[in-house]
């Protein structure tokens, strides 16, 4: 079934109970603006649209802080913009872009809620400035109107939010947690048996990758919902932890499996195929009986005897416990999400992946499709103006950090184009004929339901939301409406103009092309391999993990649209993932040891594996690591404190990375060769 017929034939309970909470939200809005007389109500609509779109409690609480604290700021950025400028348009409209492209900038580099107060920030500027421009004498009174409209939406979203059937983040971060732990269980039986295609295997880590972003960003939130929040949160962390170091030993076992097999005994391959069944059954049934087997498994691996076994044996046999063990921390953090108060873990925030250049880029974006709108409008002088600078403002903030702006613009456009006839009817037509509140709620806030009601499926979010926006802003509901035609047309062409400049500023600048954002992504990778060389392990690890889930997710996204012979984007993260965690464990294991000699040789295998890595994103065959690996071993020697047990660890471990890197270097290759080759075959 198509999914517009599915959302509005056949919606479902939560798709209804979520229009319906949204509209009230809405409602409750419009009549306390109109009962206080504001000056724009339909700002206060608009801001408890926009927080009701991700409508857990502790979410729509956190929105609505960022959302006034970015108000407040931009209040205080317009104030000053007009104190210093408010008989010389062209220096405050100069100064107004470069506040538009700091904020843009910053919402590019920053997540979730905190870039939407970025956003917040530049258009409140962009309010008051622009208004301003003809009441220079009532600044104070635009800014406080302003924040007074956009905090009474986000309180009454808010309100609604949390009496009428209310959504506990604690709950989503429950369900995300299990998916997790599902999905990494099955990726684990896949890694372990190899009887999987690159393209299933990549499906089942990317199932688990996304939710494991969203569950990390979306934690932030379980801090507004008592006092078993900052709780969840630390679960969060360790289960993000955990869960990337699992995918790097998992991908450290199947080099060793399965292209190295020949030189691992029957015994241990049994033990993966028995692993692999437990993995299996855990990510199936989940139950307490699938946990206690895990348990018995880790148990065997611990008492498998491990004195004949060679180096490379050894490795593969430490690599399953430490699956093994990720997997039972992941299962307590999992508990510790659903039901905090039953486990107590300690795990550190995470970092994310930024790029400057990128927020540079999206800030230079904003900056030009703003100046085209602020010079229309000077040259011009038309009121409805204003409207195409305020859509031009936030969309261009706002779908800067798509992964496909100018497809996601072509989806807000087209819904828009909906809204017009809709608004014209419901909010003028029909709207001219009715008296009272009532009335006009009934017939305001009828497409808005229709809007939110397929807003509820992602897929159509896109045009829906767009369409309720579309509707409030061509519709301006408010104590002195003036339903003429005339003021009607002039917004639809504000919004035409303001939605066209939005799109050509994306399809002239729409960002950085999929090989550079691959480079720049090896980049960053090799970057972060490096300060794990000098800087504290603690504060690394916590730093590099967080930004390679993000980075990882990022380049299974560009491996997707490749084809299956030219994949090797994700398997590139998955091998500077396992390299990062090698380097973390060296670190653990000998910093502290005495000896120049040793530490010189630490940095310089460190350093000599980045550069390895890097050799091997180019296809190139790495170089130096056996090198830096002998003199590393040899250090080690000379180390009483050691045993014969931990260097000989150590000899496997700069083994068995030669080969990694050895075997990623022949994949990019053949991946380079098959894109080079494939232009060539389609023209022959």
């Amino acid at each position: 079934m198509s999914p517009w017929l599915q959302a509005y034939l056949t919606p479902s309970g939560a798709a209804v109970r979520f229009a319906i909470k949204a509209t009230l939200a809405m409602l409750l809005a419009l009549y306390v603006a109109l009962w206080c007389d504001l000056e724009r109500p339909y700002w206060a609509l608009i801001s408890a649209a926009f927080l009701q779109i991700r409508p857990m409690s502790g979410m729509v609480v956190e929105k609505g802080l960022s959302q006034i604290t970015g108000t407040l700021v931009g209040c205080g950025a317009g104030i000053a913009i007009m104190s210093a400028f408010a008989q010389a348009p062209v220096p405050a409209l100069t100064s107004l872009t470069l506040w538009i492209m700091l904020c843009t900038y910053g919402s590019s580099l920053l997540r979730n809620n905190a870039a939407y107060g970025c956003i917040m920030g530049a258009v409140t500027a962009m309010l008051i400035v622009v208004i301003g421009a003809s009441q220079p004498d009532a600044i104070f009174a635009i800014a406080v109107a302003r924040l007074s409209e956009l905090a009474l939406g986000a309180v009454c979203a808010t309100l609604v939010s949390a009496l009428l059937w209310p959504i506990k983040v604690g709950d989503h971060l429950g369900h995300q947690a299990d998916t997790v732990v599902n999905q990494v269980f099955l990726h684990a039986a896949q890694r372990l048996t190899d009887t999987t295609t690159p393209a299933e295997l990549q499906a089942t880590l990317t199932g688990s990758l996304e939710p494991l972003t969203l569950l990390e960003g979306d934690s932030q939130a379980a801090r507004y919902e008592g006092p078993e929040g900052p709780a969840r949160i630390r679960a969060s962390h360790v289960l993000t932890h955990r869960t990337l170091m699992m995918m790097a030993t998992l991908h450290a076992l199947q080099q060793l499996l399965h292209h190295a097999a020949e030189r691992l005994s029957p015994a241990i391959h049994a033990l993966a195929g028995d692993l692999a069944d437990g993995f299996r059954d855990a990510a199936r049934d989940g139950d307490a009986e699938t946990d206690r087997r895990l348990h018995t498994l880790r148990h065997r691996l611990l008492a498998w005897p491990d004195e004949s076994l060679s180096p490379i044996e050894l490795r593969c046999l430490l690599g399953m416990r430490e699956v093994l063990g990720h997997a039972l921390v992941m299962l307590d953090a999992r508990d510790a999400v659903i039901c905090p108060g039953g486990k107590r873990l300690r795990g550190a925030a995470l970092a994310w992946h930024r790029d400057p250049l990128v927020a540079g880029l999206n800030a230079l974006r904003a900056g030009a499709i703003f100046c085209s709108l602020a010079a229309f409008w000077l040259a011009t002088g038309w009121n409805n103006g204003q409207m195409a600078m305020l859509l031009g403002t936030l969309l261009s903030a706002l779908f800067a950090s798509q992964d496909n702006p100018v497809v996601v613009c072509m989806m807000f456009a087209k819904g828009m184009l909906v809204a017009i006839p809709s608004s014209l009817l419901f909010g003028h037509i029909l709207l001219a004929q009715a008296s009272g509140f009532p009335l006009m709620a009934m017939l305001v806030l009828t497409p808005l339901f229709l809007g939110l009601l397929g807003s509820a499926n992602p897929r159509l979010l896109g045009y829906c939301l767009a369409f309720t926006i579309g509707n409030i802003l061509l519709t301006m509901p408010g104590n002195g409406m003036d339903l003429s035609f005339a003021p009607f047309i002039n917004r639809v062409i504000a919004v035409m103009i303001g939605l066209a400049t939005v799109v050509s500023g994306f399809r002239l600048l729409p960002g950085l092309g999929a090989t550079l954002r691959k480079r720049r992504l090896m980049t960053a990778i090799v970057g972060d391999l490096q300060r794990l060389a000098t800087h504290p392990v603690k504060e690394e690890e916590a730093r590099f993990m967080g930004a390679m889930a993000d980075r990882m997710l990022r380049l299974a996204k560009h491996d997707d649209v490749l084809p299956d012979d030219q994949r090797h984007l994700f398997s590139l993260g998955l091998a500077g993932l396992d390299v990062g965690h090698a380097c973390l464990r060296i670190r653990r294991r000998l910093d502290g040891l005495p000896g120049d000699d040793l530490k010189q040789a630490k940095r310089r295998f460190i350093l000599a594996l980045a550069d390895a890595y890097a050799d091997s994103a180019r296809g190139r065959p790495p170089r130096g690591v056996r090198q830096a690996g002998d003199t590393l071993i040899e250090a080690v020697d000379h180390q009483p404190s050691l045993s014969e047990r931990d260097r000989t660890l150590i000899a496997g471990l700069v083994e068995r990375l030669d080969f990694a890197l050895t075997r990623q270097a022949e994949r990019a290759h053949a991946s380079h060769l098959a894109r080079n080759t494939a232009p060539l075959a389609g023209t022959g």
